[in-house]
């Protein structure tokens, strides 16, 4: 639930605090004192629409995964929108995106306009009714899982016989192409490193000259050789050292020497050919490595197209074999909503018949197979199609069918913002609207502007919203304050006796 709402600075609002509670959350005040725009900023705070208060902040019970968005969580949790020269949003003084705080949001808050169809969706329609048919049919739940997994393969190998199917009617070319990739690179034959190797090579060819140059000059100091040992012999010293220094000497020069030597059978034209067709490999696939496994890749490729025929035959034989199973447990799931149809029908019009609508006929037809089966739930209010009905009687039916949703629910559902869902409603209709609202507010914490007193007197909490020397406030009422505003929303400005007791009476109703 929401437990506390700020606002500063929009229009004619200077500052607002609202503790809220749970349940039926009433705001009331007369004509143009401000009510939309409270709610207006509530849902802006929470991502859900926009507005140019400096601050709008609310700190709600809702639990989320917070590391999901890089996040730290509290047990309550603030949501604040800022606008100064730009909008930002923070969670926890945290910034984030809008988008973030509209899919965190999105998990707890529903605002009821008249452009949200959700709860009439037939996924929606097809889940409350499973809902209280898996109450009595055991089997429907394992049967829906069945149905689901099975249907998923299907698609699945589905969508991977239609690629077959595309690749068949063109794999001459294909093949072509991929064995011309395959020759492009094997005709080279690149090994790993092979690069670093003779880059290498030509290094020393570089240098090889001049180092054969200093290689001779250095074994000069060999023809002088004898003299040191006759030096040493005559200082009657160990010449031992000497003579080790000598033979490490003569074998790293005579090692370089042949290694250099060696380089006389290296054609130099022959390596920098061959360095140029490994830069072009490079170049066209990023490393020597990236090479050798994009061929080894193609020739996968190739195979597949060489075996493409068999491995249709093969998928397309368990596609079918899938399709026949979807068609049965599609089958078993209409048969098994068909039967437990009309008692729904009954029990929606129980709801419905207390709104003051008039009788709703549902139906299931076949419509295309998704996740939940072919079914499709078609209602209809006294004949009359849901996209030509009336406003008041879009809202009451929605209502209806949440009532009804509800009776399966064992934990909260979140917050629901509704517009002025009583607004041009008889009394009659009005109470019938604030009764079920009240069954709901059991599940949600419900936030809504109300300009009836039936549904005012139903209220957990009442806020009024009125304009003192053109700024907006907001007062919570107390019983005796409620029944003034009450009678003042019965018979306006003047408050007679004889609104002032029927205030009283609807409230200890």
């Amino acid at each position: 639930m929401i437990e506390r709402f700020f606002l500063k600075d929009y229009l004619s609002f200077k500052e607002v605090e609202l503790n809220l509670s749970s349940g039926l959350v009433v705001f009331t005040g007369p004509s143009g004192s401000g009510k939309s725009i409270l709610i207006n900023s509530i849902l802006s705070s929470l991502g859900n629409s926009s507005c140019e208060a400096s601050i709008c902040e609310s700190s709600t019970s809702w639990d989320f995964d917070g590391d999901e968005y890089g996040l730290e969580c509290d047990d309550i949790n603030i949501f604040k929108h800022m606008k100064k020269e730009k909008s930002r949003y923070f969670i926890n003084n945290q910034s984030v995106s809008k988008k973030a705080i509209q899919n965190i949001s999105a998990k707890h808050l529903r605002h009821l306009s008249l452009k949200d169809y959700s709860d009439f969706e037939n996924d929606n329609l097809i889940n409350i009714l499973d809902s209280r048919l898996e109450k009595h049919t055991v089997i429907l739940s394992k049967l829906k899982s069945e149905y689901k997994k099975t249907f998923l393969e299907h698609k699945k190998l589905s969508s991977e016989l239609k690629t077959i199917i595309d690749e068949e009617s063109r794999v001459t070319e294909l093949k072509e192409f991929t064995k011309f990739e395959i020759d492009k690179i094997e005709s080279i034959n690149p090994k790993t490193d092979e690069d670093l190797e003779l880059l290498e090579i030509k290094k020393e060819l570089s240098k090889k000259e001049k180092v054969l140059e200093a290689l001779a000059n250095a074994n000069e100091i060999f023809n002088a050789e004898h003299n040191v040992f006759s030096a040493l012999e005559a200082l009657d010293a160990d010449s031992s050292f000497f003579s080790d220094t000598m033979n490490e000497l003569r074998a790293i020069l005579d090692g370089a020497e042949e290694k250099f030597s060696a380089l006389d059978e290296v054609d130099v034209e022959e390596v920098l050919n061959r360095l140029e067709e490994l830069s072009d490999i490079k170049r066209r696939y990023g490393s020597i490595e990236d090479a050798i496994e994009y061929k080894e890749t193609k020739k996968k490729e190739l195979e597949k197209y060489e075996n493409i025929s068999y491995e249709k035959n093969e998928i397309q034989t368990k596609v079918n074999e899938l399709e026949q199973k979807v068609d049965v447990l599609s089958k078993e799931l209409s048969d098994i909503r068909i039967a437990g149809l009309k008692e729904f029908e009954q029990i929606l019009n129980g709801y419905i018949k207390d709104l003051y609508l008039r009788e709703i006929k549902i139906i299931i037809q076949d419509s295309e197979k998704n996740e939940n089966g072919k079914d499709e739930m078609i209602i209809s209010l006294n004949g009359t199609s849901l996209d030509k009905i009336s406003t008041g009687e879009f809202n009451r039916l929605r209502l209806a069918i949440l009532a009804l949703k509800t009776e399966n629910m064992n934990k909260n559902g979140g917050v629901l913002m509704l517009d002025e869902i009583d607004a041009n409603l008889s009394g009659e209709e009005s109470m019938s609207v604030a009764k079920v609202l009240k069954k709901l507010s059991k599940y949600f914490q419900i936030f809504v502007i109300s300009h009836q007193p039936q549904l005012t007197s139903m209220g957990d909490q009442h806020f009024l919203v009125y304009k003192e020397n053109g700024v907006s406030k907001v007062s919570q009422l107390n019983l005796e304050n409620r029944i003034d505003e009450i009678a003042r929303i019965i018979s306006g400005d003047k408050i007679s006796d004889e609104a002032k007791k029927f205030a009283k009476e609807l409230l200890e109703g």
